[in-house]
């Protein structure tokens, strides 16, 4: 990304894939790729710096737009503070059922604690669907279903609830990231608080 600067003012973004007239000249595509920096900066054009210190996971935050800036001859190109998504359900308001928006108590929007548990949930049970005729063939036939199928259907559920304690227990958005961000451990491998549902292997 460039940006055109003129009087110590950026008038223009430009992505380098097309040519540019700046005056009475016209400048051709390659000079985004085949001019020096300091060239391009010789005629306004200037490489956009990205910052993105305040820039967060958009799973859990609302990014705000990027804004340009030029000082000490760069471009830069930064993001304002983050907002953390609602990790609660948004419910509708005595004023909102007023409004004829909707019923007062009823789910406005969903907060990431809901989508989560119904992710939590699908997983659950595309997991269990794959031993779920064992369980058909012991009703129709009577014939009994492995231990190791009943320990690890049993597996499956227990950590289920456990997983949506641990996101209902959660009091805000940042606990919840924490939950689903993956560490290192000393065997090398990666791992997150909230853990995984078992699967067949």
């Amino acid at each position: 990304m460039f940006a055109l600067v003129e009087s110590g003012s950026i008038t223009k973004m430009l992505n380098g894939r097309r040519g540019i007239t700046i005056g009475d000249i016209q400048h051709p595509q390659q000079i985004f790729t085949l001019w020096t920096e300091a060239e391009r900066n010789a005629i306004g054009i200037y490489t956009v710096e990205m910052d993105e210190s305040k820039k967060k996971n958009e799973e859990w935050y609302i990014n705000t737009d990027i804004t340009y800036a030029f000082s000490g001859g760069k471009v830069t190109g930064s993001y304002g503070d983050a907002t953390a998504k609602a990790h609660a359900d948004t419910l509708y308001t005595a004023q909102d059922e007023t409004d004829g928006l909707g019923t007062e108590g009823d789910v406005k929007g969903e907060g990431l604690k809901t989508i989560l548990i119904r992710d939590v949930k699908t997983q659950a049970e595309n997991e269990l669907n794959k031993t779920d005729w064992y369980v058909v063939r012991k009703s129709e036939e009577d014939t009994a279903i492995p231990s190791a199928i009943t320990t690890h259907r049993k597996a499956v559920r227990s950590k289920q609830a456990a997983m949506e304690t641990s996101i209902t227990n959660a009091s805000d958005t940042p606990a919840l990231e924490t939950l689903y961000t993956y560490t290192e451990q000393e065997d090398g491998t990666y791992t997150r608080p909230i853990g995984e549902l078992p699967t067949l292997e």
